[in-house]
């Protein structure tokens, strides 16, 4: 009898397994190659998420925003919604309202932002040490190349491989600084990062 009902059990919750649709992931980049390049390194968590879609777009602030709205849209139109929205951008040298004006609809469309002030290499510069002074993107990049003993490219498709031993630190740093500059008003958030926020999402 007992045996009978565990059998019931394993048929049903093998059914619903067949009958359930892929859980995706759906991650849309400011950049065309540098943050596609490296998310795309990541495997999927099976309790977590089936997949990740990924697309370098090329917009920045609340272009990327409308955009990943659009893709978001299109998803739900079809039935194949994704369980999570995320979109990745740097501010830059763009106007502090134009971010603040992303954000602020990424948060009206429950779209998640892992964003970066000034730039997404200062996630990869967490993983070596804590940074809380602000930094050009040429000292990102002077820097970067002093710490890996060989030139940063930008499109280094190895870049996921070549940091994967200090993420947790990365995390732990990136945390730290979010922690410290959280309660200031976000103009005055330079530097820090959320795109732990996304990495711990997808570990």
């Amino acid at each position: 009898m007992g045996h009978d009902k565990l059998f019931q059990k394993q048929k049903l919750l093998s059914r619903r397994e067949k009958n359930r649709k892929p859980r995706r992931i759906l991650i849309v980049c400011e950049g065309k190659k540098t943050e596609p390049d490296y998310f795309r390194k990541f495997q999927a968590n099976q309790e977590v998420y089936d997949s990740i879609e990924i697309f370098g777009t090329g917009y920045n602030t609340v272009s990327l925003i409308n955009e990943a709205i659009r893709i978001k849209n299109e998803a739900l139109q079809r039935k194949e919604p994704y369980i999570e929205t995320w979109c990745v951008f740097d501010k830059d040298d763009f106007s502090i309202g134009s971010f603040e004006n992303a954000i602020r609809l990424a948060e009206q469309n429950q779209i998640k932002c892992a964003y970066s002030i000034e730039a997404f290499e200062l996630w990869y510069l967490l993983h070596f040490n804590f940074y809380d002074s602000a930094l050009s993107r040429k000292q990102y990049i002077d820097i970067l190349s002093g710490l890996l003993k060989k030139p940063y490219k930008k499109n280094d498709t190895e870049m996921y491989s070549l940091l994967r031993n200090r993420q947790s630190r990365a995390i732990q740093n990136a945390r730290k600084l979010f922690l410290q500059q959280c309660t200031l008003p976000l103009k005055d958030q330079n530097p820090v990062t959320t795109v732990f926020l996304l990495v711990e999402r997808l570990i």
